[in-house]
């Protein structure tokens, strides 16, 4: 499979187990924290197999970077967090740098 399919899987794994972390409630619901530790795990593994075909650098970035920028906005979205202007500039910020990374490592 293509890495960066595998790559797409593993951010939507982690998103999805992160908001399963937050309606865990510290872990307090069963089945939220369960769906938290295999999503998670899914998340690690599809990475790792993505890391066969895309550098470390540039799988982690887009792992990281988009995983954070997605679950950012789903805490908005569907949690009902805050948002201002600097969670919109922090967001920006990470976007940029997964982006300026994955120019450099096109370049080698």
């Amino acid at each position: 499979m293509n890495g960066y399919v595998l790559l797409g899987i593993a951010i939507a794994c982690e998103v999805f187990s992160t908001s399963m972390l937050k309606a865990s409630a510290g872990f307090s619901k069963l089945m939220p924290s369960l769906a938290f530790i295999v999503g998670m795990s899914a998340s690690f593994y599809t990475v790792s197999q993505a890391m066969n075909s895309i550098p470390l650098n540039i799988a982690y970035a887009i792992w990281s970077g988009l995983g954070t920028v997605l679950t950012a906005l789903i805490a908005i979205l569907i949690w009902q967090e805050p948002a201002n202007l600097y969670t919109g500039a922090g967001i920006a910020l990470i976007v940029s740098g997964v982006v300026l990374l994955n120019l450099k490592g096109a370049g080698h």
